[in-house]
């Protein structure tokens, strides 16, 4: 048995593993992690953005005022510049998601050139094309230097060399969520072109070096602290026309921006549809914080996940199911609680799906091969035991919570003893191994009718046998039960009489004696040794019957013929003094069938 659940538990854990293996992989659990992250990430929103941040928000209303964006000239950012700026005050970087990548009007982009030259602190952006080709370049390439785009889309000179630049290329993974930023990207004549976020935190004399020196791609997680309503925003339209005091401005970080319905979104961990001005607000926000998010390395999910394949096998095998599966329960909210309280409190992020799904796996297969071995070995034992109780008297125990007790406990019972008759002229005539075919086949047929009466076969001892009723389990009519037990075996000696008759030439019979009352019954013996037997006067009194039985007859004790005369036709036979007793018994000789229960 143990050398087989070695080897079962050899296949189903070499088989967790390589399923495991698969899923990593073919990535099949990355959406899980990725759906874990975003839940952590909404629930550690403080939802305060930095108080210098600002948006400009081309909106529905600014629109409406200022007609369809595509019909605007370029002298309107001009205006707008000025709003913003006076001789007192003037923001600290105004930064614009507005590509100003190709010509229009000559004299709204000569307004807008020389409001750009006029004013400081003023960032265009810039983006490498191809967007599909630079996605496949961020899958692909090496994370121990910085992407280097084919090409990048600059904005026009007359603007450019009046403002500081700054890319806008948003990082997407491949499920099309913006959930990192590439803070700078190579060019290949220039140094290092950084993000809109990052050139702003830098006006704002922001320590950003610990961002730049996580990695050789600089590239970050977002820590999104807010959503699109967090912000503090106000309409361009506001701005432009003058109604907004330019002394708000003073020393801020200004994005100018789309928030209009059908500009420029993109999806984020914790909003499906976030105006991407605001995701720029959420890395310029964690730069000026100086709020890191940091990913435990995959050789420590690694280690986890093995310890965890190592374990639960143990947990399975070691400790009863009930207890197996609280600890394996127990685990995996202890890996779901210090993920969740890693990333709330220490600002890390751990995949703890596959530690999660190896110990689930794991578990499940090992408790899994555990039960069919025990439902094997249950069945075996079930089949074992089925030889001396009634089949269905083992399933029930099976089934049942009652143990059967150790030592003895007082129970009324049916007692039936039974021998055989002209055995021993048979084992003289016969050869020891027919005797012995002889005797197996008549116990089988005495065994056979008592497990189809819910009898337990107590002892074999000889040509002898003793069958007790409603012992282990109850049996409501054991009396009847034992009876009829009794009758069947005479029945079916008839035929095993005729044949040894007609092959031998001796005549075989059987008595049968049954007797019920109260008895002890149940584990008697020694240490090493356990018998489950009866023992009790009563039990005396059945074996004096059977001695006083007739070949072929059955004889009964008053009680028990009280009990069961609806049932069967008797015959008195008078009363029988008995060895060891001082009172007779009176007897009475089963004669017929009368009726069936």
């Amino acid at each position: 048995m143990k050398k087989t659940a070695r080897k079962l538990a050899l296949i189903g854990n070499a088989g967790v593993l390589l399923v495991m293996c698969l899923l990593m992989l073919m990535e099949l659990l990355l959406p899980l992690d990725r759906a874990l992250f975003g839940y952590n990430m909404s629930q550690s929103k403080s939802q305060m953005p930095d108080e210098r941040i600002i948006v400009v928000a081309i909106d529905e209303y600014t629109l409406q005022e200022l007609g369809a964006f595509n019909t605007w000239t370029r002298d309107k950012y001009a205006t707008l510049l000025d709003h913003m700026y006076t001789p007192e005050t003037e923001p600290a970087a105004v930064g614009f998601d507005i590509l100003f990548t190709s010509e229009s009007v000559p004299e709204a982009d000569a307004a807008f050139a020389e409001a750009l030259e006029r004013h400081d602190g003023i960032i265009l952006p810039s983006y490498a094309n191809t967007e599909s080709e630079f996605s496949r370049s961020l899958e692909g390439a090496s994370d121990k230097s910085l992407l280097q785009p084919e090409e990048w889309v600059h904005p026009i000179p007359m603007f450019a060399e009046h403002t500081d630049r700054a890319h806008i290329n948003a990082r997407l993974d491949k499920d099309g969520v913006i959930r990192r930023t590439l803070l700078q990207l190579g060019q290949p004549d220039d140094g290092p072109m950084p993000s809109l976020a990052l050139q702003m935190a830098r006006m704002a004399e922001a320590d950003v070096e610990p961002f730049l020196n996580m990695n050789a791609r600089d590239e970050i997680l977002i820590d999104y602290n807010m959503v699109s309503g967090d912000f503090w925003t106000v309409p361009f339209v506001d701005v432009y026309n003058g109604n907004f005091p330019a002394e708000n401005f003073d020393d801020m970080l200004v994005l100018v921006g789309f928030t209009a319905v059908g500009y420029d979104t993109g999806a984020t961990t914790v909003e499906s549809e976030m105006k991407l001005v605001y995701v720029h607000g959420n890395i310029l926000h964690q730069l000026l914080q100086g709020e890191t998010i940091r990913e435990l390395h995959g050789l420590w999910i690694s280690l986890i996940s093995l310890l965890m394949f190592a374990l639960m096998p143990l947990v399975a095998w070691r400790f009863r199911t009930m207890t197996g599966s609280l600890l394996a329960a127990g685990t995996a909210l202890a890996l779901l609680a210090a993920q969740y309280a890693s990333f709330q409190w220490l600002d890390w992020h751990f995949n703890a799906v596959e530690p999660l799904v190896v110990l689930l796996l794991s578990y499940l297969v090992n408790i899994t091969l555990k039960s069919f071995l025990e439902n094997k070995q249950k069945n075996f034992i079930t089949k074992q035991f089925g030889r001396y109780l009634s089949p269905d008297l083992v399933r029930e125990i099976a089934r049942s919570d009652q143990e059967i007790k150790l030592g003895g406990i007082n129970k009324e019972l049916s007692i039936l003893f039974l021998d055989i008759r002209g055995f021993t002229t048979l084992s003289e005539k016969l050869p020891p191994e027919q005797v012995l075919d002889f005797l197996n086949t008549m116990f089988d047929m005495i065994t056979r009718k008592a497990l189809d009466n819910k009898g337990t076969i107590d002892k074999f001892i000889g040509d002898a046998a003793m069958v007790i009723f409603n012992a282990p389990l109850d049996v409501p009519d054991h009396e009847y039960r034992a009876v009829r037990t009794a009758w069947d075996i005479q029945e079916s000696m008839k035929e095993v009489r005729r044949m040894i008759e007609e092959k031998h030439g001796i005549t075989v019979s059987v008595g049968i004696g049954v007797n019920t009352g109260m008895v002890v019954v149940g584990n008697i013996g020694s240490f090493l040794r356990v018998d489950y037997t009866a023992i009790g006067d009563n039990v005396n009194i059945a074996a004096r019957i059977e001695s006083n039985t007739q070949p072929n007859q059955i004889l009964v004790s008053e009680e028990t013929y009280e009990r069961t005369k609806g049932s069967f036709v008797y015959n008195c036979i008078g009363e029988r003094m008995m060895k060891g007793k001082s009172v007779p018994v009176k007897l009475y000789e089963v004669v017929d069938l009368k009726s069936a229960q």
